[in-house]
This record gives C-alpha cells, structure tokens and sequence, in this order.
C-alpha cells in the first residue's frame, strides 16, 4: 500500500479519539444508548473540524455487529467496510457533483431495497448545500417518511444555503472551530509516533496557518515534513508556510511602547528583504495587537485569536505597565490605517508612513490623572503664594488617606474652635479643600445641610455623574471623612447623600442652551484644563 498522509492514516475510529467535539460525540453517544437517534443527522461547521469523519463513525456505530453501540469493534465486516471505504450499505456521496434532480431520484429507488447484510442502509451526502432546489424538493418526500432501514447523514459548511423545510426535518450537530492548543496537542502526539523532532514554535506556526481546521494542519505538517530533512526546525516552517516570527510581533510591540520608531522600522525592512507580504505582515501586527488590548481588559482566553499559552504569559507581562487608552488609541490608529495598506502602490511604505503616525502620538491622560494633575498643578500655585504657617501649608500637610465609606460617618478628630453653625462650617470644609483639591470642592460646592434626629447631620448634594464620581473615588472618601472630623467635632456623625441631577432635555430644566454653554465654559474643571495645557475652548456640545 502507498504513503498515507496523516490525515488519513491518523483519521478517528472512534468517538474518543475525535479532536474537540465532545458536545457533539457525548450526544451522539447517549442518543444511541437510549435508542433516539434521528433517522436524519446535519453536521454543520468549518472545514475540517471532523463532519465526516464523526458521520462515518457514526455509520460504523449503527451498523457494528455488536451494535447499535456508542463504541464500535472497528473489526467487525461491517465496521472494517467503512474504514476502507467500501462499505456495501454506507454510500458516501458528493453534493457538489451529484446535485441534480435526477441524482436524488435514483437515491430514492435505491433506498426501496434492503441493505445487504448490515441493520441499516445509510448515505452520506458531504456539502449537501450545493444540491439544486429541485433535488431538495425530491429529497423531501423521503425525509418525510424515510423508510425504516434508512439513515440519512448530511455534512456542509453553509448550512444557511440548506432549504427551511429540510433543516426541520434534521437533528442538527455544528461543529466548532479547533483551538489552536488543541491542534499543537495533537499534532505533537503524532510526531510523536512517527519520530519526527520538531520545535513547538514550528507546531503553533502551523496550528495558526490551520484556523481552526484539524485536517488542514495535518496537510501542512505533511508538507512540511517533506521540505525538512531530518529535525523540523522553526525557520524551516516560516520558510515553507510564509509566516512571520512571532518574535517578530512583540518586537514590534516593545518598540511602539519604549518609542524605538527606528527599530520599527528596520524590522519592517528585514520582513521585506526576506520577502515577507506587507499586507500580510500588517494584519498580523493588528491581530496581535488587538490580543494585547484583550489580554489587558482581562477578557476570556478563549475570544483571543489563537493565542497558546505560552504566548500569553508573554502578553501579560509585555502590557502590564501600558495603560488601557493608550492600548486602545494605539489599535484604533492601526485599524483606521489598513484602508490605506492593502491597496497601496508601496505596501511597505504605507506601512512605515502608518507606524511613524502611531510613534508620534503620545499615550492619552484618562480622566483621573486628568484630574490629579490639575489638583497639583493648582494646589503648587496656592502653596507658591501662601505665606509660612497660614491655613494654606497648613492644609498641604494634611494628615495621610484613610479608607472609610460616607455613609453615616462618625467624626474621628475633635474640635476645639468656638461653636460655629452647620452651613459656616461646611463652607469651612470646602476653603480647606479647595486649596488642595479645587476640583472635589466644586463637586462638594452645591451641598445641602440638615440636621437630622440624635443630633445628626445630613449632607445631600445633587450634581452630575462627572461630579458624583468624583466624591465616590477612594481617595477622595478618605480626605472627606477627615475634614468633617476637622469641622464638626467629634460628637457629630455626617451621612452624605449623593444623587444624579436630572435633565429635562438638551437645554436642561428651566436653562437655554446659551446658560448651559456658558456654564460648562466657566467651570473651574474647564478652565483650570485650559491653563494647564494652554489650549482653548473651541466649541461645545449639548448632550
């Protein structure tokens, strides 16, 4: 007998050693167990997941001398017939050249007679999307009323091109692409048996250019192992399949996060000398971007596009001190680039041209540090002017944070300055926090004091998310607590209510649209963002 590629001299017996199915063989396996399985069966997926392969494995558990069994003996006449492919009662069947209506009909006469000497004549049609409505609509009368020793078996790709009325005659199976770990496992195993040393970089190369497809991994391992001689090496398989190191790739990260735009660039001209399609390397550097940008948001392993283990470990440590905008910022430039890549004249000019843009935007503040900067930049101001031992240095060296929540909180400081009412000594509270946070002050500003029974005081403040989200950080709970102690005393307990304001339109409740322009416009936030970057207000928008 000649050479047997692996896909075929390795190909499943059984439902054990079918790759990553398990949700369709243990259903297939109990459906035979409790006698239910369907006299029509539709397995749907991407190519080469195993449609075919579990159809026959299925045919071989039906038909088994010992069956109907879940395990077939696989020795057997009837098992070992389907193995070969000769089965006398197991017809396999191409759609896509046997899709007339003349085909079906000679299907249906044949299906009349008795199987030979197996307990049921099944047929196998591979990709049955492609039959002619014709031949569906005469295949529909037999999958109505099937004959009681006919099974049918269907496999195809695109089952959204199968009619409505043959779908609901079929217990339908999809099959589920293979995750890369699941292809290296296997395609490590049978090298494995057959002696072969090969690298696991070279097998995730492989598993990668796979997509998902168990029998396209295989046909290239096939290739792969003909082109080498003696041990596979890594080079030998980027040699072969085209690929890029993916070294290569978290080179190029690491130079975008340290801003090494030189290093980027000679390593898109070492891709280009060694023949490397631009186009193709810029899609991967996307994809291999967008898993850093996943692998920092924490998202599932499983939405990553075939990422194996090892590589993401190497993610993980590659973005952990890089912020999540400037990740997102980063992708979002590339994405907006290809437009100009695949149909560029000069591909790797277009690539170079794109990498030069991203190197040049610098990572984005987000909202906090925003913030933070411009408390310190005011409260350096404040501290520059403020005379030795006035309330001003006085509140720079405020005590440090403490974690506690706002909710009926007790006063931990005493107070020994004269009696003073409730809204003086609130309005003391925000003198002393404006000088070092001006922007939590103006959150606290519009405040309302009230005392409540056992000589407790209320604090409501209805303001904007923005300004709620504010008060509610962490740190600033801590300095809030502490200043209440400072100003109430410490026989007060303060409970502080927040509530978003409620808008009643574009232009708000009893404001024009002008009145609230100018109002975002003269906010201390604003303007202090203003001076700090000394930028301008260019316009405006109502939300």
């Amino acid at each position: 007998m000649g050479y047997l590629v692996l896909s075929r001299k390795y190909r499943p017996q059984c439902f054990e050693d079918v790759v990553r199915q398990t949700h369709v063989t243990r259903t297939l396996g109990n459906a035979i167990a409790s006698g239910r399985l369907a006299h029509a069966i539709l397995f749907s997926g991407p190519r080469g997941t195993g449609k075919t392969t579990i159809a026959r494995i299925l045919a071989k558990c039906v038909n088994c001398a010992s069956g109907p069994t879940a395990t077939p003996c696989n020795t057997c006449q009837s098992c070992r017939e389907i193995t070969s492919g000769h089965a006398a009662d197991v017809f396999e069947i191409d759609g896509a050249s046997n899709n007339k209506v003349e085909h079906v009909r000679e299907l249906r006469e044949n299906a009349a007679y008795m199987p030979a000497h197996s307990m049921r004549k099944i047929y196998i049609i591979d990709e049955v999307h492609m039959l002619s409505d014709a031949a569906f609509n005469a295949l529909l009368k037999i999958l109505e009323e099937p004959p009681a020793h006919v099974m049918f078996m269907f496999a195809t790709t695109e089952p959204n091109k199968i009619p409505i009325t043959i779908l609901s005659r079929c217990q339908r199976h999809d099959l589920r692409r293979i995750d890369i770990n699941a292809i290296i496992a296997h395609m490590a195993d049978l090298c494995r048996r057959e002696g072969i040393d090969i690298s696991e970089e070279g097998l995730t190369l492989i598993a990668r250019e796979a997509d998902g497809s168990i029998r396209d991994a295989l046909s290239l391992l096939d290739q792969i192992i003909c082109g080498a001689a003696g041990a596979v090496s890594t080079e030998t398989v980027m040699d072969i399949l085209g690929g890029i190191d993916r070294q290569i790739l978290f080179d190029v990260s690491a130079a975008v996060f340290t801003g090494q735009t030189g290093k980027i660039i000679d390593i898109i001209d070492g891709l280009y000398v060694r023949g490397q399609s631009m186009t193709r390397c810029f899609s991967e550097i996307l994809e291999h971007f967008r898993n850093l940008l996943l692998v920092k948001m924490n998202a599932d392993p499983g939405s990553l596009a075939d990422v194996p283990d090892h590589e993401l470990k190497l993610m993980r440590d590659q973005v952990a001190g890089i912020p999540l905008s400037y990740l997102s910022l980063i992708l979002d430039m590339l994405f907006k680039e290809e437009k100009h890549i695949k149909p560029a004249i000069n591909p790797k000019l277009a690539l170079e041209i794109a990498f030069i843009r991203v190197m040049q935007t610098k990572p984005v503040l987000s909202i906090d540090e925003l913030i933070e900067k411009i408390d310190r930049l005011q409260q350096g101001i404040v501290d520059s002017v403020a005379p030795p031992g006035s309330s001003a240095a006085h509140a720079a060296s405020a005590p440090g944070e403490t974690a506690s929540n706002l909710e009926e909180t007790p006063a931990t400081y005493g107070n020994d300055c004269p009696p003073e009412t409730d809204e003086q000594a609130w309005q003391k509270l925000i003198d002393m926090l404006s000088r070092e946070q001006p922007t939590l002050a103006v959150c606290l500003k519009e405040g309302i004091i009230s005392r409540t029974q056992n000589h407790q005081i209320q604090v409501d403040i209805t303001a904007n998310q923005f300004n709620i989200d504010n008060i509610n950080r962490p740190n600033n709970h801590a300095r809030i607590l502490q200043l209440c102690g400072d100003v109430f005393g410490g026989d007060v307990r303060v409970s502080i209510h927040t509530q978003v304001q409620k808008t009643g339109g574009n232009a708000g409740p009893g404001k024009d649209s002008k009145a609230l322009k100018k109002e975002a416009m003269t906010h201390p936030l604003v303007q202090s963002a203003v001076k700090l970057f000394n930028g301008k207000i260019v316009d405006v928008k109502l939300l």
